[in-house]
């Protein structure tokens, strides 16, 4: 018999280890020889540990599995009361769009011969066939665009460091991935890391780099522990080497260093601090040289428009949000995980249908789009379309794509209170309106919290100032979850005094 059981550090933490534990130890006990592959998640978080049985007609599914569910696997299977039926069509797989994420779940993470059977490898060998200017032509033509938050487009940055005069050129990966309700990074990596490992190897092409770096956050040891591993694998079979070669670089959890040039400063040893623009990365990054730095899910979405075109991957998507996003939905969501699909289904689709609203089974009161920093979004802007510039228009973003779901017992202004003081510790004390505006910012939130109405235009301007006068994301966008709570849910920070006492 062959299973797969994931390794992903979600299902390792439901109980993944404690059940191929309990399946080797029943196969011994019956005398039954069984094979054990260790894959990545489907995403499918709530499913978790989700157990894959290899039969005639294909991959059947069952979860969330127990140790005490493990015997019933030697038996009928169609009997078996954690029984899903065939994982591909499960709703939650075939109503995705899966390009980025296509392998995750499905090969051992770690068989090269696997991921070239599904596909890989393609990308880089039609891209060394060509030169540099087109491989950026083709990324910049796909309209792929930085999935770390930011959104600027991945061929224009390729084209700048591609041009740019230096000794030597880099490619940074950006694994460290801080934002709350967001794991997808961490899913591509345990999942499918020659997918991020190609995207590199491209991107040394089109650039003329011959040495990248993925800095990961030292949270994700399963991460940490499959990428180096992977590229040690990569060495041995002629992917990586003096055309391009990788180190794995492990971050101390400063929430800061997932900016890019705090990264930087901490990936040559010294205080993750931001560093002033200009010069930019592209033209003076990692030891003064140009540097492509991107995300990982940028770099990974690279293979895929590599070998199937441009105009494949560009044909997902509305307006200038092309191609497809990994959901990552979290919070009171009935059905929380992964989910890949093309840009432009509206938030109500992806809260309502996808998510299933909330595990409470209340109403759902409001989504925090783009982790910590994210606007809170109300019901009545369910119907904005899931894009870089649609969101921007709502005084929102994007973001990693992380979406985290309230129902309606939450109290947006203990959630406004939350980010001003992830801020406020946060702070790498570069920026003046970053490191003494959170801080003002949690108290002036506490006076409201006391019934001091006086502070709202106070805690207005503040928002502004740390706006308009931060270097880097999470002094300037801090306000947005703070203001739009403010905005759109008064009722919350209408308390008198003698009710807050």
């Amino acid at each position: 018999m062959k299973f797969y059981v994931p390794l992903d550090s979600a299902a390792v933490a439901l109980g993944a280890e404690e059940v191929v534990a309990a399946i080797i130890a029943e196969a011994s006990r019956r005398g039954v020889a069984v094979e054990v592959v260790r894959n990545g998640s489907r995403g499918m978080v709530w499913l978790e540990p989700l157990v894959e049985v290899v039969t005639d007609s294909g991959r059947l599914g069952f979860g969330p599995l127990t140790v005490a569910d493990v015997p019933g696997l030697f038996g009928d299977l169609a009997v078996h009361p954690k029984a899903l039926g065939m994982v591909e069509e499960l709703p939650w797989m075939k109503g995705q769009t899966r390009l980025t994420f296509a392998r995750v779940g499905v090969i051992d993470p770690l068989s090269l011969a696997e991921y070239e059977a599904h596909g890989g490898l393609a990308g880089l060998r039609r891209a060394q066939g060509m030169d540099r200017a087109a491989i950026v032509a083709e990324v910049t033509e796909s309209g792929l665009r930085g999935r770390g938050g930011a959104g600027f487009p991945t061929g224009i940055k390729w084209k700048t460091v591609s041009e740019a005069p230096g000794a030597h050129k880099y490619i940074v990966c950006n694994a460290d991935e801080g934002d709350s309700a967001t794991f997808a990074d961490r899913m591509l990596m345990e999942g499918d890391p020659f997918c991020l490992i190609e995207g590199m190897a491209i991107a040394g092409l089109a650039c003329g780099a011959t040495k990248g770096f993925v800095y990961i956050r030292s949270e994700y040891p399963v991460a940490i522990r499959i990428m180096a591993e992977a590229v040690r694998l990569a060495r041995e079979a002629g992917v990586l080497g003096p055309q391009l070669d990788m180190e794995i670089r492990v971050g101390a959890g400063a929430y800061v260093c997932g900016e890019e040039t705090s990264l930087l400063n901490s990936l040559e040893g010294k205080r993750g601090v931001v560093r002033a623009k200009p010069p930019l990365p592209a033209l003076q990054g990692f030891m003064g040289q140009p540097t492509v730095v991107n995300n990982v899910i940028s770099l990974a979405s690279v293979p895929v428009i590599m070998a199937k075109g441009a105009a494949h991957y560009r044909d997902f998507g509305l307006g200038r949000s092309r191609g497809t996003i990994p959901l990552q939905i979290a919070g009171n969501a009935r059905f929380g995980g992964l989910y890949e699909c093309a840009f432009g289904l509206t938030l109500g689709q992806i809260v309502d249908e996808i998510a299933g609203g909330t595990a409470s089974g209340r109403p759902v009161k409001a989504v925090q789009v783009g982790g910590p920093l994210g606007a809170y979004h109300p019901r009545s802007q369910f119907d904005t379309p899931f894009g870089y510039e649609e969101f921007a228009g709502k005084d929102g973003l994007i973001g990693h794509a992380g979406l985290t779901i309230f129902d309606d017992t939450a109290d947006m202004l203990s959630q406004a209170r939350f980010a001003m003081e992830f801020c406020a510790i946060e702070s790498c004390g570069k920026c003046t309106p970053c490191r003494i505006g959170a801080v003002r910012g949690v108290e002036t939130i506490d006076r409201l919290a006391r019934g001091d109405s006086s502070a709202i235009p106070i805690l207005t301007d503040l928002c502004n100032t740390m706006k308009l006068g931060s270097l880097c994301a999470l002094g300037g966008f801090t306000p947005y979850p703070v203001m739009s709570a403010l905005t759109h849910f008064p009722d919350d920070f209408a308390r008198s005094k003698e009710a807050a006492e």
